[in-house]
């Protein structure tokens, strides 16, 4: 009978030869985060069972962000990995005999773990690095997060893939935007262009929903997030328009104000564009007159010269529609965010005093 057999997730050949010996006993792999403290790792073995059976074909269990806390394990087949790893190379034009991957994200989130199943799968040359080291060792193609990329010299890789939250600015030519999520095994979405064999609808609240070979198969309680008819529901907010998919943003992040909708990634991008912002976020928050406010969460460039909300006001009022300037301005010295450089949005909305400048 199958298991499910947990594997530190740390970055190099031995944790591929682990994945492909599960493979060929035709266990499951969970892989464990190795940063995760005792009591978050104790919690994630406890909701996602290693050790107990798992369904014939399957092939990876992954850990959601669990933003409830709980952690969530997405289980992944053998043929829905093989179909990810399939679309991606044929979009991309990968020749195992000319390129090579370097995986330099945790092997514990989709984005990484992918990289390595791909090269395992196709037989194309794999190279590890730590998330700090971009030399890439002769690598042609990469996986990133935006954060990543802001620190990275990427002008030596063919392909650049950039994904894990949204990223509005400007790249280079060999950077690919891709969309994607755990449940989907990783980006299925690139520049727009949705990978073959998959599938973006809009339901008739404005939410993407993807249908494709390589879904999950379930949650590992057993739950399954599709519908009926195989379709997935995102959470995001977005259109299709011309076969192209433009996301908007998570569905609970959007803020209406004064009847208007507002997106807190453009308002982000502005904001940190600001020679006196080092980063940003937006969140909404209740108003009696708005009905909600936009909140902008700021940290300075130099705390001894803090911009003003009127200040900020007005640099975005030049480059957005005048509802999307925040009414409200906390200071902070650092935003939440994941070990992925992803902003832990929740976590902020009931921010209400400068955060490290009371």
């Amino acid at each position: 009978m199958p298991v499910l057999v947990a594997l530190d997730a740390v970055p190099g050949p031995a944790f591929v030869d682990g994945l492909r010996a599960a493979w060929d006993r035709g266990d499951a792999v969970l892989p464990v985060d190795p940063r995760l403290p005792a009591p978050a790792r104790a919690r994630l073995l406890e909701a996602l069972r290693p050790g107990e059976a798992v369904e014939d074909g399957d092939a990876l269990v992954v850990a959601t962000s669990g933003t409830t806390g709980v952690p969530r394990g997405v289980v992944l087949t053998r043929t829905a990995v093989e179909a990810a790893a399939a679309a991606v190379h044929r979009r991309l034009v990968v020749d195992p005999a000319a390129d090579r991957w370097l995986a330099c994200l945790p092997l514990s989130h989709v984005g990484g773990l992918m990289v390595v199943t791909r090269a395992l799968l196709t037989g194309t040359p794999l190279t590890f690095a730590n998330h700090t080291d971009s030399s890439g060792a002769g690598a042609t193609l990469v996986s990133v997060v935006p954060s990543l990329l802001d620190r990275m010299e990427t002008s030596g890789f063919r392909v650049v893939l950039v994904g894990g939250s949204g990223d509005w600015r400007g790249r280079g030519s060999n950077v690919v935007h891709t969309y994607g999520m755990t449940e989907t095994g990783g980006g299925v979405v690139y520049d727009g262009v949705p990978l073959e064999g998959t599938q973006v609808r809009v339901d008739t609240t404005g939410g993407l929903q993807v249908r494709g070979p390589s879904l999950l198969r379930c949650y590992r309680d057993g739950t399954d997030p599709r519908g009926p008819d195989g379709w997935l529901p995102t959470g995001d907010i977005g259109e299709v328009a011309d076969g192209r998919v433009v996301v908007h943003g998570r569905a609970s992040d959007m803020i209406v104000t004064g009847g208007e909708n507002v997106w807190p990634a453009p308002v982000e991008e502005v904001l940190r564009a600001h020679p006196a912002v080092a980063d940003a976020a937006v969140v909404g928050r209740p108003d009696e007159e708005w009905g909600e406010r936009v909140v902008a969460v700021v940290v300075p460039a130099d705390p001894a010269a803090a911009p003003s909300l009127d200040e900020l006001r007005a640099w975005v009022k030049e480059q957005l529609p005048a509802f999307s300037a925040p009414r409200e301005l906390v200071l902070a010295e650092a935003l939440p965010r994941t070990g992925l450089g992803k902003l832990r949005r929740h976590a902020l909305r009931n921010w209400s005093t400068d955060r490290g400048y009371e």
